[in-house]
This record gives C-alpha cells, structure tokens and sequence, in this order.
C-alpha cells in the first residue's frame, strides 16, 4: 500500500490526474487568478499569499506528507493531449478503522468548466478510493445553490444526505452546505426481493 500512495498516477479518458508538483507553480497561480471571480463564491477567502510561490511550495509539501502518510490524495488534472492544468481534485481526511471514509473537493478553472472534466475526475478518483484504498464511503458537500456542483456529484453516483449548518466559511461567512455521499456498497433505496 505505501508504493501506491507515493507513485500516484490516475488515468482517465482525456486526463492524467497526478500530484502537484513545484514546476506547476506558474501555470496554477494563472489559472487560479484568472478564475478568482468564478471560484470565489464556492470557496473559502484566499489568504493574502495564496497566488505566492511559498504558498504554493508549502501545498506541494503537504500534498507530498499527505500522501506518504496516507491522510489525503491532492491531484491536479492535467489534460493529456496538451498537458494543461485544468483543476485540482482532493480525497482529504481520509479515515480508517471503522469508517473507511475521505471526504472529496475539487475545483476546475473557469475555461475549463462545464466540458465533463470534473465529472471524469470525479468517476476515477471514487473508483481508485473504491479500487485502491478500500474506502467504503466518500463524503462531499457544496453549497445548496451551486447547481453544477450538485448535478456534477449526483451524475457521479453520489446521494443527497441532508444539509449541515454553518458549514464552512465562504466568503467571510459561515455558510450552510448540502451534503453527498457516495457508498463502494450502497444499498440506499433497494429492498430484498429475495
């Protein structure tokens, strides 16, 4: 299990997802600066330094721990045919023991939007979380009016659980978020016929 979690490399159709690395640096900061009023009302505020290159080489840090460690799978997407940065998908809080769970975010840049990319990331990171960590459960949650990230996790598979109040900070504020959740085995909604 230690080898697969430092030589992470997920395939998909038109992607490879991969983790960050520090000659990203230049090519993240742009697509995060040219996608700031798009991602700002879904996200928590950015620190000050966020675009910075320290912040950004103590990110490639923590991924780097947090995959050795077992605590977290950061992944850019990079688009194959022309190896652009399209976004950035995180199984984090990944928990053992009885729950076997990770909690899943993602973003992708606005140029990049709305043209089946997340969806992609999201199948393949939920079948290697599935596939190669053995999780059982993959949580999500989102704003209640952030329709494309709603109908982006119930494409993938993913289920409304409820709402939790006062979630997260976006913006400044503390904001209530829908949560999703995606089960290896889930039996929510069938019976036994048998």
């Amino acid at each position: 299990m230690l080898s697969v979690r430092r030589k992470i490399r997920i395939e998909t159709e038109r992607m490879s997802l991969r983790p960050p690395m520090h000659s990203d640096f230049r090519v993240w900061a742009a697509l995060r600066r040219e996608s700031l009023e798009f991602l700002s009302p879904w996200e928590p505020a950015w620190a000050r330094d966020h675009l910075t290159r320290r912040s950004f080489t103590n990110r490639v840090y923590w991924a780097n721990r947090s995959i050795s460690n077992g605590t977290a799978v950061p992944l850019f997407l990079i688009r194959r045919e022309d190896q652009v940065l399209l976004g950035a998908i995180t199984l984090d809080n990944i928990r053992r023991g009885p729950s076997q769970a990770a909690t899943l975010g993602y973003w992708v840049g606005q140029c990049h939007a709305r043209q089946g990319f997340m969806r992609e990331a999201i199948r393949a990171s939920v079948h290697y979380a599935f596939q190669t960590l053995d999780l059982s459960r993959i949580e999500a949650a989102c704003l209640p009016e952030n329709a494309a990230s709603r109908g982006v996790l119930e494409a993938c598979g993913f289920k409304y659980e409820g709402v939790a109040q006062s979630y997260l900070q976006i913006n400044g504020r503390w904001r209530n978020h829908v949560l999703y959740a995606n089960l290896r085995n889930d039996r929510r909604g069938k019976t036994d016929t048998g």
